[in-house]
């Protein structure tokens, strides 16, 4: 084994006296083991390699970039103490994964074992919450948020490191979950499917090659055939219940009205018709374009013309005559409290939140006589029967509600073959004379 020249490298500006070169200026950590610093031309790297007993040749790695820019963070840009604790952690993990057959996801960088479930999760909801704040106007939190905090953050899985977890590790979070549904855990395990593969695509040079496949297996949800789960027979409204409860919120409230109008008329979810704006209303063609929801990975806005009746345009009438094209849709008027049990209207603004209509919902539900269990994506769940039952194809059902045909055809089978039984006796002829 040769004798390795040491250079200082300790200090920054030691380090910015060196020359530019492709290979790094070692020093030695120990027998057989160096921490190494590469200078580039934009940046510095720290590099850490050890002996190899089998085949007597040194493996080595990178283990993160140098503070010679930037103050190190400890997470992206590291001092030589930050390098060198990690230098020593990737040798002593590598050194006990055994020969170099067996570094297929044993060599990553050292910054890869600083990196846990808790990071990737935290980054996540940072990234939803934003989202959620700029959508609504005002800082919120989102969904994300309660559950990965809840079932997640709150668990030892979040002190588990990237680089060493296993699908076991995920089998036995979702075991730990206790939650009376698997459609309910499968919602959870979404959340922290998206946050893990995030991470993975920020951070794929510090992680193994096949932690996606880990992730992927790992979240799968025991118990499929559980998750086929049909949409509630109580939150399917006749026609009549429908008319019912729109003129309870009309009733109540205009502003209310108008939106149980809208989400009734197209079925939509509350984020889309609380973005649509004047111009979407087409009364010439008698129709509304309802943009499309932010599932997926959508890069323009995109819009579904959805056809509505002349009673939906005209309890519209009011709201688009005389203002501009950009302006809102729907607005309701916003409340300050002055006293004990006395509010008094401040200012008109759109809708930001479905949590601002479950209240005036509960008693439109109550006045319309529906089951209390009743919830305003009722109308959704109806329009798609609807549409079902008068024999609509499949595909145009699933583009009017901005879904997918999958979708509908897991979670409303029992409609969508009622409907067909129909279209098929119709074409039933007498086959046997008179």
């Amino acid at each position: 084994m040769r004798t390795v020249a040491e250079v200082r490298i300790q200090d920054r500006a030691a380090r910015g006296r060196l020359l530019v070169r492709n290979k790094p200026y070692w020093r030695q950590l120990s027998e057989g083991a160096h921490i190494g610093y590469r200078k580039g031309v934009r940046k510095g790297t720290w590099f850490a390699r050890y002996l190899c007993q089998d085949s007597k040749k040194y493996v080595s790695s990178a283990i993160g970039d140098a503070d010679d820019i930037q103050d190190a963070d400890d997470l992206e840009f590291f001092s030589y103490k930050q390098a060198f604790d990690r230098a020593l952690r990737w040798i002593d993990i590598a050194r006990r994964g055994g020969g170099e057959a067996d570094h297929v996801r044993a060599v990553v960088t050292a910054a890869s074992y600083d990196l846990t479930v808790g990071h990737a999760v935290q980054c996540y909801i940072e990234t939803r919450d934003a989202r959620a704040t700029s959508r609504a106007g005002r800082a919120i939190h989102s969904d994300a948020y309660y559950t990965l905090t809840r079932f997640v953050t709150s668990d030892t899985l979040a002190k588990t490191e990237l680089a060493r977890l296993s699908e076991s590790d995920l089998h036995s979070w979702q075991k730990r979950m206790h939650r009376s549904k698997a459609s309910s855990i499968q919602r959870v395990a979404n959340d922290l499917k998206a946050a893990l593969n995030a991470f993975y695509a920020a951070h794929r040079r510090e992680l193994p090659a096949d932690l996606p496949i880990v992730i992927e297996y790992g979240l799968k949800v025991e118990a499929p055939d559980m998750l086929v789960s049909i949409a509630r027979e109580n939150q399917i409204l006749s026609d009549d219940q429908v008319r019912r409860v729109v003129a309870a919120a009309i009733a109540i409230d205009e502003d209310f009205g108008r939106l149980v109008i809208l989400l009734a008329a197209t079925g939509a979810r509350f984020s889309q018709i609380a973005r649509m704006r004047v111009g979407d209303v087409q009364p010439e063609f008698s129709r509304l374009l309802v943009p499309q929801s932010f599932k997926g990975k959508k890069r323009a806005v995109e819009y579904t013309r959805v056809q509505v009746g002349d009673d939906t345009l005209a309890a519209l009438a009011k709201v688009i005559v005389d203002r501009p094209a950009s302006a809102p849709l729907l607005e309701r008027w916003r409340l300050r409290q002055t006293g004990p049990m006395e509010w008094e209207r401040v200012d008109r603004g759109s809708w930001r939140s479905s949590s601002e209509m479950l209240r005036l919902w509960k008693r439109a539900a109550r006045d319309a006589g529906l089951p209390a269990s009743s919830i305003p994506y009722a109308l959704r769940h109806s329009s798609i029967v609807r549409g079902l039952r008068f024999g609509l194809p499949i595909r145009l059902v699933a583009a009017l509600h901005d879904t997918s045909v999958a979708m509908i055809e897991r979670h409303y089978s029992r409609w969508i073959t009622e409907g067909l039984d129909e279209l098929a006796a119709r074409a039933v002829v007498p086959l046997i004379a008179a």
